[in-house]
C-alpha cells in the first residue's frame, strides 16, 4: 500500500472515555457509484459521539471504528454520477447517521447529497460544527412542526447546541421566538438586548 493509499484516523476497538481512543493508520477510501472522498479539515463533535464511543446506547454491540458525522473539508475525489462536486470543492456536511460514521480520519466518504459547498463567510471549523445540530432544529421546526411566519414558538435551551440555531431558523422563518435558558448559560449573553 503507497502512502497515498493510507491515512490516519482516531479510532476505537473497546468501548470507554477517551482513552480508548488511537491514533491509527489505515487504507484511505474510495468513492463508489455516487459518492464524493472529502479530505477533512474540521469535525464535529457532539453528544452521539462520546454516546458511541463509550457504548452508551442500547443498539450498539461493538464499537464505531471510527468515530464522526459532522465533517467539512475539500473534495478529494468524486464516484462515478456525482455531477455537484468537483475535486476542489470545498463541501460540509453530515455522514449518513448512525451508520456511516468516519469523520475523525484525514479523509472520509459518503453519498454526494449528504454535502453542501461550504459558504464562503464559515471557516472549516464552524462549518464542520453546524451539520447534526442544525438539521435537527431544521427538522424540528419546518418538517415536524410545520412553522409558519406570525406563529409563536418556544425554544427550550435556546443558548444550546440545537436551541441557538432552533432560535435563528424560527426568527428565518418570520416566527415570534420565545426562548428558554439556565442563569449559567445566559451570562455569556450579559448586556445584549432581547430580539424579537
Amino acid at each position: 500500500m503507497s502512502e497515498n493509499d493510507t491515512m490516519r484516523a482516531v479510532t476505537q476497538d473497546t468501548f470507554g472515555g477517551p482513552e480508548v481512543l488511537r491514533l491509527t493508520e489505515g487504507p484511505r477510501p474510495t468513492p463508489a457509484t455516487s459518492e464524493i472522498v472529502v479530505r477533512v479539515h474540521a469535525a464535529g463533535v457532539n453528544p452521539t459521539d462520546w454516546k458511541h464511543r463509550a457504548g452508551g446506547l442500547p443498539w450498539l454491540d461493538a464499537p464505531v471504528p471510527v468515530l464522526g458525522w459532522d465533517v467539512s473539508g475539500v473534495v478529494a475525489q468524486v464516484g462515478r454520477g456525482v455531477t455537484l462536486f468537483r475535486p476542489g470543492d470545498e463541501v460540509f456536511g453530515m455522514l449518513p447517521y448512525p451508520s456511516a460514521a468516519g469523520a475523525y480520519a484525514e479523509y472520509a466518504k459518503a453519498p454526494a447529497r449528504s454535502f453542501a459547498h461550504r459558504p464562503a463567510n464559515l471557516d472549516h471549523v464552524q462549518a464542520a460544527a453546524l451539520p447534526l445540530a442544525s438539521l435537527t432544529a431544521y427538522q424540528a421546526l419546518v418538517e415536524t412542526a410545520d412553522l409558519k411566519p406570525g406563529q409563536r414558538v418556544l425554544i427550550h435551551a435556546a443558548a444550546g447546541g440545537v436551541g441557538h440555531l432552533a432560535v435563528q431558523i424560527a426568527k428565518a422563518l418570520g416566527a415570534y421566538v420565545i426562548g428558554t435558558a439556565s442563569a449559567e448559560s445566559m451570562s455569556c449573553c450579559a448586556g445584549s438586548a432581547p430580539t424579537r
